[in-house]
């Protein structure tokens, strides 16, 4: 049995949000809606800020946030959008870097309700505002994987369907030839499991190549 190998994701294990979700709520007649979504590059985090700033064109504010990325590699970023200087984006931020989310973009949009805040009113609302879809949102894990590709024999194929599904593998491809050719997806955290089951029951080498 030949396997082959590779792995396309090198960041950490981090939580992102699963979808993109809304949260809105009033403070002193001035209403705050917070937008949440997942963002995997600067790009996209840039093109949702600038579609929530089009759909809700006539605010007195959209203040835009997001972090990309995880472990030593993380960009962050915010703005006040014309909000007193650290009273809207710094705290959003602080929000969503003590959540545990990367890969996220939020922006919080704000209507003027003709009652100033002040600045330790903007502070708290802004941090409720982001704290309202952290809070909510689901959130899935972007996990670092293993791909295989398994050249075996017919009379193999239902113990190395059972072997994959033990160790959380998922069967992406068969083509059946001469041989059997498998394409398969583990998590990294089980491949050498996986490998190991492979040689046990096959008593060959199935180290990747």
């Amino acid at each position: 049995m030949d396997i082959s190998c590779y792995n396309p994701f090198h960041d950490q294990t981090l939580y992102r949000p699963l979808t993109e979700i809304h949260r809105e709520h009033v403070v002193v007649n001035s209403r705050f809606i917070s937008t949440l979504a997942p963002a995997f590059s600067i790009e996209e985090a840039r093109a949702f800020i600038a579609r929530i700033k089009k759909e809700f064109a006539d605010a007195t504010h959209n203040v835009p946030v997001y972090i990309i990325g995880g472990g030593n590699t993380v960009t962050e970023y915010f703005s006040d959008d014309g909000e007193p200087s650290g009273t809207a984006g710094k705290p959003a931020l602080t929000v969503l870097r003590g959540s545990g989310l990367g890969d996220a973009a939020l922006v919080i949009t704000r209507y003027f309700g003709g009652t100033l805040l002040g600045t330790g009113g903007l502070v708290r609302a802004y941090t409720e505002s982001a704290q309202l879809v952290v809070n909510a949102v689901g959130r899935g894990q972007r996990v670092t994987v293993h791909l295989a590709l398994l050249a075996i024999p017919y009379n193999f194929l239902e113990r190395l369907r059972l072997l994959s599904a033990r160790h959380r593998g998922q069967i992406l491809g068969e083509d059946f030839a001469g041989n059997i050719t498998m394409t398969l997806q583990f998590p990294v955290t089980e491949f050498d499991a996986f490998q190991l089951g492979c040689a046990n029951s096959q008593r060959e080498n199935c180290k990747p190549r």
